[in-house]
This record gives structure tokens, C-alpha cells and sequence, in this order.
């Protein structure tokens, strides 16, 4: 009984040690995300899904036109409103 509870003691003993060493070296080197790597992997499956064809590549394509429209709707409206300041710099 005594060898038995001493192999288990060692066992359990072994587990947390390793499990702490484990926890304390990834807590140390942490990796930081990139999210322009992510962006770009799924810009990139969106492309090759837009490119299959079918419903799901008419609607990638659809989306990806409604995300460019949204962009260029953006633009003016920045546009329109640089064109409000310089109205009512002038005086208008």
C-alpha cells in the first residue's frame, strides 16, 4: 500500500510540474495576432469562393460590389463635406 500511494504521489507530482512549466512558458512567450495576415486569408478564400461560380459565388460577388459601393460612398461623402467647409469659409 505505502509503494502504491508513493508512484502515485510521484505521478500526480510529475503531471504538475509539467503542467505548470507548460502554462508558465506559454504565458511567457506570448504570440501576438496579426490581423492583417487574417484579413488577408480571408479576402482570399472570398476571391477563390467569388470565382466558383454558382449561388455562392454570386452572392461573394454581390457582396463584395455592395463593400466597394459603401467605400466609394465614403469618399464623397468626405468630399461633400470638405465642399460644405469651403462654402462657408467663402462666405456662401
Amino acid at each position: 500500500m505505502n509503494k502504491t500511494w508513493m508512484k502515485r504521489s510521484i505521478a500526480i507530482g510529475l503531471l504538475l510540474g509539467m503542467f505548470s512549466l507548460g502554462f508558465l512558458v506559454g504565458s511567457v512567450q506570448r504570440n501576438r495576432a496579426e490581423a492583417q495576415n487574417l484579413k488577408d486569408l480571408g479576402a482570399a478564400a472570398m476571391e477563390k469562393a467569388g470565382e466558383s461560380g454558382g449561388a455562392m459565388g454570386s452572392a461573394v460577388q454581390l457582396g463584395t460590389s455592395i463593400v466597394d459601393m459603401q467605400k466609394h460612398v465614403d469618399g464623397l461623402q468626405k468630399n461633400l463635406e470638405a465642399l460644405k467647409k469651403v462654402k462657408e469659409a467663402l462666405g456662401g
